[in-house]
């Protein structure tokens, strides 16, 4: 067992609530002694952390489907870890554990969320970043968003926002799987060809696509969807908000399902977030908008998981990870979602492997 007593832990604490994108000041970083072992627990090395866009809606205070992170506390983060010191039999030191750890080097984890808050990873299933993108939250995400809510049927046709990111890129390759004919839509050319030729949607909508020569009124995202989806969409996978999801709201077909995952556009809002303004879509053509949180499947992941590796050892499903180095990077790595400077699940290296 490792000795703790001149280890030191670096720690991502949240300083200061953000007013839009969250500054430097927002965070503090810091160094102390590592924590002890609890009596019935264990001390986890993190070697990758988990960056995600809800992160930014835990740093606001105000009522969610999860209490906001307390000012001075570290930074809520899941991620994967080594467990170094151990007073729990069933967790020796060198088992690889998966769960909501902090953005932090060394984390003390008690009895109770050994039994209930952590997921054992094997590396024979998928790779450490793996766990954190196909065979982690995104794609529990986009396994029960997609299967539960969106209930696709074959022959339906799925559109999913955000189509190069963690959730997006799960999404569609499951709808082909469940054979949906999958159009996503992201920014850029290149990620637009990656959700094209390497994932194998059947088309992507670039809602950064420049204007064509002598166009007067120009929405890309309007023309893609007249393009690639005539005859309407059956699923909506929502993962931005704003005019996007307005958008698709003029295409959907009667009885659609609209999947609201997350709203990414909206995030740094400074001023009042912005519901859809044509929800009578929804009136008009019988259909339905939900929104779904994935924790609320937990008792289910082992089943996901269990589908989804089986389809990335097939060579069906494909998963893309973005990974930058070092815990001090965090507060600059995150900003990467807002901007879509991320290509792909955005991963904290934190630890060599």
């Amino acid at each position: 067992m490792t000795d703790l007593t001149t280890a030191v832990n670096t720690r991502v604490r949240l300083a200061a609530r953000p007013v839009g994108l969250p500054k430097p000041e927002d965070w503090l970083i810091d160094e102390v002694p590592a924590p002890a072992v609890p009596p019935d627990g264990v001390v986890v090395e993190l070697l990758v952390l988990s960056l995600d866009p809800a992160m930014r809606g835990w740093m606001n205070e105000g009522r969610s489907y999860i209490e906001p992170v307390a000012l001075g506390d570290v930074m809520r983060a899941g991620g994967i870890g080594r467990v170094i010191a151990s007073n729990a039999s069933a967790w020796p030191v060198g088992t690889l554990l998966s769960g909501a750890f902090g953005v932090q080097r060394l984390a003390a984890v008690d009895g109770r969320t050994l039994a209930r808050g952590v997921t054992r990873v094997d590396l024979q299933l998928g790779s450490l970043t793996q766990w954190l993108n196909v065979l982690g939250m995104p794609g529990m995400t986009a396994y029960f968003g997609l299967l539960d809510v969106g209930q696709p049927q074959p022959g339906e046709t799925v559109v999913v926002s955000g189509a190069a990111g963690a959730v997006g890129q799960t999404v569609g390759q499951l709808a082909r799987i469940k054979g949906c004919r999958a159009v996503g839509i992201a920014g850029g050319e290149a990620k637009c060809r990656f959700v094209v030729e390497e994932l194998g949607f059947d088309a992507c909508i670039d809602y950064k696509a420049a204007a064509p020569d002598g166009a007067a009124r120009w929405d890309p995202v309007r023309e893609g969807l007249r393009q690639h989806c005539p005859d309407g969409i059956d699923v909506y996978f929502d993962n931005v908000g704003g005019d996007i999801l307005d958008t698709v709201l003029t295409r959907i077909r009667r009885r659609a399902r609209i999947v609201v995952c997350g709203a990414i556009s909206q995030y740094n809002a400074t001023g009042p977030v912005r519901g859809p303004a044509n929800y009578l879509s929804l009136l008009v053509n019988r259909a339905r908008m939900e929104g779904m949180v994935v924790f609320d499947y937990a008792d289910r992941y082992g089943v996901a998981v269990g589908e989804l590796a089986g389809h990335l050892a097939s060579g069906r499903l494909k998963s893309r990870e973005d990974v930058v180095e070092g815990l001090r990077s965090f507060p600059d790595a995150l900003l990467k979602l807002f901007s879509g400077e991320n290509f792909g699940k955005l991963v904290l290296q934190v630890s060599p492997p």
